[in-house]
């Protein structure tokens, strides 16, 4: 079967892989000249199945409001003229209440689970190579009702069989020693997860789909999808159409604006994020952690990738707009020369702004829509890296009318 898959970053490509090796002609389109140059390009760089569950939950509420007019806020909301804003604002608030939270973070653990497993299958299958380290993530904390609330959370998490081991502060700098001196009260750790450069893995994994027959259709603006009855029958480009027998989109944040008019509305919202990237000497390596951490203050995630270090984080509600805000991505700067002093005197290589494409419970669209041909694979939020291979297979086996390896009630 031909397939067209609308979007070359980390989820697509994972798709695009996954189809090919159903045995599917598949097709990428994507308008930038290269894969894996949005939201996949400078994310945080955390698999992070351990700590796959949604943003919006009740202990964020009372955070929320303390963050009110502060602009380098972990959480920012800018009142837009924008209907789909308020839409997506109203339901994240809802999505907050405890039942929801937990059917959402039982749903989020499976699928980031087996996608963890797809990508170490992956990854023994054909070596592929992305700075990947598998030494877990700390959840760090250096205010003590933070820790006192995420041991409770781990506790509580357990029964969902998502295994967080709470760790005293002596056992957080053994497992870390660059958190000398940050002030580390506590935290939770999560020895199964891993890190690595979303980027180098979405290019990589486009070479490996090229050589099992996949085309790359790059810098191609697609126009619109062509419906006929309850069929696409091809997608507009700029410069022509193409064709195929089904069609995925996954083009992140922008996928609802593709879809509306063919009537298909989704619930998906760019959620703006920021990271910086340190180019690390061989004194500064010593100095830089070697374990992805998470600052559960600040809420910012790091990694180490090679000789670089990324932090990352925030999350800003301000339409489509990409600009950086030099005073969102100061604040991670200034947080990353209080917690390792001796990267002080580093500046970033590089400052970037991404938009996540997120749903208000954070639970992504994986299926098909009521265009028999047309599938969804989008709306991951800040899990896209965590859960790229398992939403890429589930996707491959739903096109290929299979029943995937983990069930839930969101692939439709």
């Amino acid at each position: 079967m031909k397939v067209i898959v609308l979007g070359a970053g980390v989820i697509g490509v994972a798709s695009a892989w996954y189809l090919a090796q159903a045995g599917h002609e598949v097709t990428v389109v994507d308008r930038r000249a290269a894969p894996g140059m949005e939201t996949s390009f400078a994310n945080g760089g955390q698999i992070s199945a351990g700590h796959a569950e949604p943003w919006a939950n009740p202990e964020l509420l009372p955070k929320v409001l303390r963050w009110l007019g502060r602009e380098d806020a972990p959480l920012l909301f800018r009142p837009r003229a924008d209907w789909a804003q308020w839409k997506w604002g109203l339901g994240f608030l809802r999505e907050c209440l405890p039942g929801r939270f937990e059917r959402n973070t039982r749903a989020l653990a499976g699928l980031a689970a087996y996608s963890r497993e797809r990508l170490r299958a992956l990854r023994t299958g054909t070596g592929i190579r992305y700075d990947a380290l598998a030494r877990g993530i700390l959840h760090f904390c250096t205010e003590e009702r933070d820790f006192e609330a995420l041991a409770r959370h781990a506790e509580a998490m357990r029964a969902l069989g998502i295994r967080r081991e709470p760790k005293s502060a002596a056992e957080c700098l053994a497992i870390e020693p660059a958190l000398y001196g940050a002030g580390v009260v506590g935290g939770v750790f999560t020895p199964e997860d891993e890190s690595g450069d979303a980027h180098a893995f979405t290019q990589a994994l486009a070479h490996l789909c090229v050589e099992q027959g996949v085309r790359f259709e790059t810098g191609k603006v697609v126009e619109a999808i062509r419906a006929s009855g309850d069929r696409v029958e091809k997608i507009a480009l700029e410069d022509g159409a193409l064709s195929a027998d089904a069609y995925v989109v996954a083009l992140g944040s922008y996928s609802p604006l593709l879809l509306r008019p063919v009537g298909i509305r989704i619930p998906v919202y760019p959620l703006k994020g920021y990271s910086i990237t340190l180019s690390l000497g061989s004194a500064e390596a010593e100095a830089a952690p070697a374990v992805s951490l998470t600052d559960e203050a600040h809420k910012i995630v790091i990694s180490r990738l090679g000789n670089r270090l990324r932090a990352a984080g925030t999350a800003e509600l301000t339409g489509y707009d990409t600009s950086i805000n030099e005073v969102r991505c100061d604040a991670i700067v200034r947080r990353i020369r209080h917690l390792f002093p001796r990267l002080a005197g580093i500046e970033p290589s590089h400052r970037w702004a991404g938009l996540r494409p997120a749903t208000p419970n954070n639970v992504p669209l994986i299926g098909r829509t009521r265009l028999r041909n047309l599938f969804l694979n989008t709306g991951h939020g800040t899990l896209g890296w965590t859960l790229a291979c398992g939403s890429g297979a589930v996707l491959a086996d739903l096109v290929s009318a299979r029943t995937p390896d983990v069930a839930f009630e969101f692939f439709k």
